[in-house]
């Protein structure tokens, strides 16, 4: 198994504060935004746009996290009990622009799933996504609005997201797995 580093404490911090500014600049007021994280590594990344939006603008935006699941449609196939944990989204959500925060995008099944949770709380006026990794390999129609870094991967490498908030660092690595010789 190799493992390479891809963005570094620094990258992810000016990347988070890129797609702060992208996400001001693409609003007409940041007043009607409210950013939910997905669990696990979402929530942190989305306190995190918040606090830059709130320096660079002034604006102080709600921050809600989101557990979807159970609104998983692998449940029944990968033959396992999820571990529920909370969803806790602030302020009424209808009428609102609901920007999801998720760490990395992958088939978009995990997008749907937190969509559907998300409708079932209320009904916002638009959704966006903000990833900070798209690697790529969609099953479903699902497109960021917000990217932070674009990460072409094959099936057999993962992209490891570490926070500081969850993992005592802050980078993103990816691993690739390598056949040992002889086998």
């Amino acid at each position: 198994m190799s493992e390479k580093i891809v963005l570094t404490s620094e990258d992810i911090r000016r990347t988070l504060a890129r797609i702060a500014h992208e996400i001001i600049e693409r609003s007409l007021t940041t007043e009607e935004i409210v950013l939910i994280g997905l669990h696990t590594r979402g929530v942190p990344l989305a306190r995190r746009l918040a606090a830059n939006i709130e320096t660079f603008e002034g604006t102080k935006i709600p921050v809600g996290s989101l557990d979807f699941s159970l609104y998983r449609d692998d449940l029944a196939s990968r033959n396992f009990t999820p571990v529920v944990k909370s969803t806790d989204i602030p302020v009424n959500i209808d009428d609102k622009t609901i920007i999801l925060v998720d760490d990395v995008l992958f088939t978009g099944r995990s997008i749907r799933a937190a969509m559907d949770a998300l409708i079932d709380i209320g009904r916002p006026r638009a959704i966006k996504l903000v990833v900070l990794i798209d690697r790529g390999h969609r099953e479903l129609p699902i497109r960021p609005d917000y990217v932070g870094k674009n990460i072409p991967s094959s099936l057999n490498e993962d992209i490891k997201v570490k926070l500081n908030e969850t993992d005592d660092t802050d980078e993103v690595t990816i691993i690739t797995e390598t056949k040992e010789a002889g086998r």
